[in-house]
């Protein structure tokens, strides 16, 4: 065994770390999901997937969750109206919603219900890693207060 071999274990795989945050993605694409959840893990998240909003309605509760990343154009309920019930439900964890259609308005409808930022697809990679970790250190949206305010 080389010294090397050593190294290739982290300690994390040992001892799970208290400080890795969790990221639930909702995304009706099932490829974007997976892309989604090995770019998030692989940059240190603990991820959750869900392919619609009602499932993740149905797993949420307000504490256990650090930031969201919600698809915009998902059949029966949209980004905008997912991150809006759950504000309803005070969970107050950021939401980054990302979106392949983007429209004019999209940004001022996704701000009235405490979405900070909208991100297009498909080239998310870095900014998202990067929306997210600015997003948790800002904590907790607040509905009709995008910046929190």
């Amino acid at each position: 065994m080389y010294d090397s071999d050593l190294l290739r274990t982290p300690r994390a795989s040992v001892m799970p770390s208290p400080t890795k945050a969790t990221v639930y993605v909702v995304d009706d694409d099932a490829g974007v999901l997976g892309s989604l959840r090995f770019l998030l893990e692989t940059d240190g998240f603990d991820v959750r997937t869900f392919a619609n909003g009602a499932a993740l309605l149905n797993a949420v509760s307000p504490t256990g969750v650090d930031c969201f990343v919600i698809d915009y154009k998902m059949p029966n309920m949209n980004g905008i109206d997912l991150a809006n019930r759950l504000r309803n439900r005070d969970i107050s964890a950021p939401v980054i919603l990302i979106t392949g259609y983007p429209d004019e308005n999209i940004t001022a409808k996704a701000a009235a219900v405490g979405v900070r930022h909208v991100l297009l697809k498909p080239l998310l990679e870095d900014s998202l890693v990067k929306r997210i970790r600015g997003a948790i250190q800002e904590g907790p949206s607040a509905a009709g207060h995008p910046t929190g305010q």
